[in-house]
């Protein structure tokens, strides 16, 4: 409370006053009083000049932290596990297992591969009907023609993207095949480092910023054989779609922005520019534009993929996946990054047994009634694709079930966000470079930087123990069913299992009236990763909404 009476005090006599805060301007009865009123306290007059030497010995404390050198990977001592109390890690279980392809040809028209899966890209390279050269040249070439309309691309790795398609093409010649990622093209938000490269994280202060470090799943993909064309857009700061250069367009309507903040890989993904992209999500990054540009993404299990060499926004919500044309595609990338590196503090190791032909048989999936039955855009949709999972259900012999989110509102939790959004960026807020940035206003990232800075430090405490019963009340749930589904939007579900950890998959299921992508959710509980995207696959199969494409970008048009 202390530390938080201060900045109060400073905020109220700069309203008062108009004059600038010295550092060395005495603490008062007056000022903590005024300071009170902020916070609905009331410290009498005694209480409160005791209070006053320990507020100036705490003044010189908060001067000297924010003195220290910081960098922005930096994680706090305390490591958040979402993980209720009595938590047993799974049985290590078998590998995945990937859908049989079968025969795929290569088109007379190398560009009409753009809309192809990763699966079936992998194909094509492993039997060298194509070379990850000529898809590599490709996939460039569509970058830099769509990139600039859609404004969905920060920098084009051309001369790494080359140098790495032919080494796998020499390799998979000679028989040294690492995988299905091996030879294929991708992009990543530009939060991940990459050594040569900027990494701007979307924002004007750190457009030319450039990292000597590889972000783990940079390494994890390089590794794989994958090839990186382009650092793709983020709204700045891992916010909307607007970051520096513009803001990023949806290719199904370019009136409007692809949302965000994962609005490049989005982008990309649905306009044919790259199989597959990396996104991130702290509060619906991955899940929203997912929605709008209608491609298939996968958040996984807080704590299953690695976050270093990112941008840190919140360190104890930021999560990494993949983004692509469909499950499948997803859980190929998926299965290539998860894992512990040893220096994600977070990381759990843990099997992912991916069976596109998973017995179904005794599976208990929940709805969520309530969100279902609300009015809103898209209920026709989430309605038809509630009675297209009903039947797969019924013919599988799975028991879907009503069921509820906890009654807890998650609201005042999400205070913890701002809070650690404000600490990673305390110096961007200090330093009045917050201006820089193209968003301001109330809702932007330096409104509530500051404001952060006014949150008491028990109040954050507070919000954390909130957090755990909430854990403990989403475990409960799936005591009850082994996965459930949802609109993906409405309710409080997206910041509820954003705040729990669990693990989603959003796939698209139609087009509103206005001819927009729309989109539901599959949740899954901790870890199992594997059982939503099997389900998700299926029921994906089933209605083809993932093989629709944005006719301006398709080949010839």
């Amino acid at each position: 409370m202390r530390v938080v009476v201060f900045f109060c005090a400073c905020i109220v006599v700069l309203a008062g006053c108009g004059e600038e805060i010295r550092h060395d301007q005495p603490i008062t009865l007056g000022t903590l009083h005024q300071a009170e009123a902020l916070f609905g306290l009331s410290y009498t007059d005694t209480e409160g000049e005791l209070a006053l030497a320990d507020l100036v010995d705490q003044r010189e404390g908060y001067a000297a932290l924010r003195a220290l050198d910081l960098p922005n990977g930096v994680h706090p001592a305390m490591v958040f596990r979402p993980f209720p109390s009595g938590w047993e890690m799974p049985a290590i279980g078998p590998g995945p297992r990937w859908t049989d392809f079968g025969n795929v040809a290569r088109p007379d028209d190398l560009e009409r591969l753009a809309f192809a899966s990763v699966g079936e890209l992998s194909v094509l390279l492993d039997r060298r009907l194509v070379t990850s050269e000529e898809l590599t040249r490709m996939f460039l070439a569509r970058l830099r023609t769509y990139g600039p309309e859609l404004e969905c691309v920060v920098t084009l790795t051309e001369e790494l993207a080359l140098d790495q398609a032919r080494r796998a093409d020499r390799e998979i010649a000679a028989g040294r095949r690492r995988g299905p990622l091996h030879g294929v093209p991708y992009g990543v938000k530009d939060l991940l480092a990459v050594p040569g490269y900027p990494t701007s994280w979307g924002a004007m202060p750190y457009k030319d910023q450039v990292i000597d470090d590889t972000a783990t799943v940079v390494a994890r993909l390089e590794a794989a054989g994958a090839v990186l064309c382009a650092k793709l857009t983020l709204g700045a700061l891992a916010m909307g779609d607007v970051w520096f250069g513009g803001t990023t367009r949806n290719p199904w309507n370019l009136e409007e922005g692809s949302s965000g903040s994962s609005a490049g890989p989005a982008s990309a993904v649905a306009a044919g520019l790259v199989p597959f992209a990396i996104g991130t999500e702290t509060w619906g990054s991955i899940v929203s534009p997912a929605t709008r540009c209608g491609v298939t993404g996968l958040r996984p299990t807080y704590g299953r993929v690695s976050r270093a060499g990112a941008m840190a926004l919140s360190w104890s919500m930021d999560k990494i996946g993949p983004m692509a044309r469909s499950v499948e595609d997803c859980a190929l990338v998926f299965d290539v990054i998860r894992g512990s590196d040893g220096l994600d503090p977070t990381l759990v190791d843990a099997s992912f047994s991916y069976d596109p032909d998973l017995d179904w048989a005794g599976l208990r999936i929940g709805y969520l009634a309530d969100l279902f039955a609300e009015e809103r855009d898209g209920k026709t949709l989430d309605d038809v694709a509630l009675e297209t999972l009903r039947a797969l259900c019924w013919s599988r012999g799975a028991e879907l079930v009503p069921v509820s989110l906890p009654e807890r509102d998650a609201m005042p939790i999400a205070l913890m966000l701002s809070v650690e959004a404000a600490a990673a960026f305390e110096e961007l807020t200090l330093s009045g470079r917050d201006d820089e940035l193209v968003r301001q206003g109330r809702w932007a990232w330096p409104n509530t930087f500051r404001t952060a800075q006014l949150v008491p430090a028990t109040a954050y405490v507070q919000a954390s123990r909130a957090r755990t019963l909430l854990i403990e009340e989403m475990s409960a749930l799936f005591e009850t069913v082994d996965l459930y589904v949802c609109p993906s939007f409405g309710g409080q579900n997206l910041l509820v299992t954003n705040l729990t950890g669990h693990p989603c998959v959003v796939t698209p299921n139609g087009f509103t009236a206005d001819d927009s992508p729309h989109s539901w959710t599959f949740v899954g509980g901790l870890l199992d990763e594997a059982t939503i995207m099997a389900v998700a696959k299926v029921w994906q199969d089933a209605t083809g909404w993932a093989g629709m494409h944005p006719p301006r970008y398709e080949s010839g048009s």
